[in-house]
């Protein structure tokens, strides 16, 4: 399959780029900044997604785009506005869209509050958490005719835990997943094992999926 990548030097992206071409994918990376370490195999670009035409060739020529980008720097309070541009591309060439949130708007218990409000976030990421929560609900209201998914990991997730892959993962819908000590955790490479499993075998269509272990 071909498969674009925004934000495929990042954390997440990076991960999700090294599984797709792992498993024989043509896969194309786009990002501000060149990779340090290039996999081999990958097409990348570097540029910026606030410029229109990145995003239209970005959609072009492929099965499937998975949106990894993080709402800081020059995209804080603008990723909102790519991924409704994004919405409108990926509908109009019949590709389908992954996006990639956070946690806190999965509930803590079947039927129970949400995370983000048994467990409000620090002002230094309200933003950021905010922004998650508008990427999902304009997914959600986005026309029937685009294919998506929305992919929330684990509580804790990212470049300061990134734990080990362990090649095995749990997913649920909208309910936290915890462990035994009461921890939600997934390691970079298991979400992407995760995401480029449903991109090989679509299951959540117009659904958000939850990964932890």
């Amino acid at each position: 399959m071909r498969i674009t990548v925004l934000g495929g030097t990042g954390y997440a992206g990076s991960h999700v780029v090294a599984e797709a071409v792992k498993r024989g994918h043509e896969v194309t990376s786009y990002s501000r900044n060149a990779p340090d370490t290039p996999v081999a195999g990958v097409t990348y670009r570097t540029a910026s997604v606030l410029d229109d035409g990145v995003l239209v060739e970005a959609v072009q020529r492929t099965d499937a785009v998975v949106e990894t980008l993080s709402p800081r720097g020059e995209l804080a309070g603008k990723l909102e506005g790519v991924v409704a541009r994004l919405i409108e591309l990926t509908m109009a060439a019949d590709v389908r869209l992954g996006v990639l949130g956070g946690a806190s708007s999965l509930r803590v218990s079947a039927g129970g509050p949400r995370l983000i409000d048994v467990q409000p976030p620090s002002a230094e990421i309200a933003d950021e958490v905010n922004t998650g929560i508008a990427l999902l609900e304009a997914l959600q209201a986005a026309p029937e005719k685009l294919d998506w998914f929305y992919v929330s990991p684990a509580a804790s997730f990212g470049a300061w835990v990134p734990g080990e892959a362990k090649g095995h993962y749990r997913l649920s819908d909208d309910v936290l997943l915890v462990d035994g000590n009461g921890d939600s955790n997934i390691s970079g490479a298991d979400l992407a094992k995760a995401i480029v499993d449903e991109i090989e075998q679509p299951v959540h269509h117009r659904r958000r999926f939850h990964v932890a272990y």
